[in-house]
């Protein structure tokens, strides 16, 4: 199979049949073999109904369906855990993108080899001040601490190889930086296309502002999981053995200079270096802990189930 599109979706009822009218299309007049997955996280208009109505007339139409909304990132984890084709096509259910930029991205992931490549909403039809200025801002930090170089990390409309989706685990609200969890998997050749940017044509946005408040949060986790989620003991353990160190000096110095130099000075309690060295002792301790349990954790976590699946189509 050429292509499987994996497209996540809430309580998008209106825009389901033309978008796969769309799809099917494209996908038929460049004569792809290809399955459509519809994964619905949770909606409670008729999108279900609408998916199954297309599943009955059109066997490359597969879905998933949640027992309640789980988010987007499990909805894709979902759908890439079911795909099948050489090549996966992520992308939303709001028309906002287009599927006419499938061919091109399909064969610049066969053709030129590339890992993963990510559309560029260069030109968008968002709100300035809600949507386009957060999200440069967002792009830009996420730039500077992945060492990933793209201008637009949220873009919906992505292409991969299948070996890539099948090897990276997407689950809280990671979505946002599926290239970074890409390249720390080691797959680096990820690429960029412009693509067209639509105007949300039925319907609302289902994001507010406190995505890209969440996005920074996840962008801090992500950083941290690709260089100490392994070894935990390596940041918790290192932060841990210098306050130690710090604390332990301090109290050395009290101790000698108590017993030794000014026998007859001011009690160690009544010294702020005391609280100093106890601070630091006590801070140190845990951070030390932190990451011990940290590796205890790591060597004995155990796969847990993040969503509940109702029904399925085809699969």
């Amino acid at each position: 199979m050429n292509i499987s599109v994996v497209i996540p979706l809430l309580n998008e009822q209106e825009s389901l049949s033309e978008l796969y009218n769309w799809i099917a299309k494209v996908m038929q007049s460049n004569s792809f073999s290809y399955e459509i997955i519809f994964i619905d996280d949770g909606s409670t208009d008729k999108s279900w109904s609408t998916i199954t109505q297309l599943s009955e007339k059109d066997n490359n139409v597969k879905g998933i369906r949640f027992l309640k909304n789980f988010g987007k990132s499990q909805a894709l984890h979902a759908g890439f855990d079911a795909a099948q084709g050489d090549v996966i096509i992520t992308m939303d259910a709001d028309l906002q993108d287009n599927p006419e930029e499938i061919p091109e991205m399909y064969d610049l992931i066969v053709n030129e080899n590339y890992d993963l490549i990510s559309g560029w909403k260069k030109k968008r039809y968002d709100s300035v001040i809600a949507k386009n200025l957060p999200s440069k801002l967002f792009n830009a930090a996420a730039r500077k601490t992945s060492g990933v170089k793209l201008n637009d990390f949220n873009c919906g409309l992505k292409a991969y190889k299948n070996i890539v989706v099948k090897n990276i685990d997407v689950h809280g609200e990671m979505h946002r930086y599926i290239p970074v969890l890409a390249k720390n998997e080691g797959f680096s050749k990820i690429g960029e296309k412009v693509v067209l940017h639509q105007a949300r044509k039925y319907g609302s946005t289902k994001f507010g502002m406190s995505r890209f408040i969440n996005g920074f949060l996840d962008l801090v986790t992500i950083w941290f999981m690709s260089r100490f989620g392994k070894r935990p003991m390596h940041f918790f353990g290192l932060i841990g053995t210098i306050l130690f160190i710090i604390g332990f000096c301090f109290a050395l110095y009290l101790g000698i200079d108590k017993l030794f130099i000014e026998t007859k000075g001011r009690l160690i309690a009544q010294r702020p270096e005391f609280y100093i060295a106890l601070t630091a002792m006590i801070l140190g301790t845990q951070f030390f802990l932190a990451g011990f349990l940290g590796e205890i954790i790591l060597t004995s976590k155990r796969d847990k189930k993040r969503y509940n699946i109702s029904e399925k189509i085809h699969l």
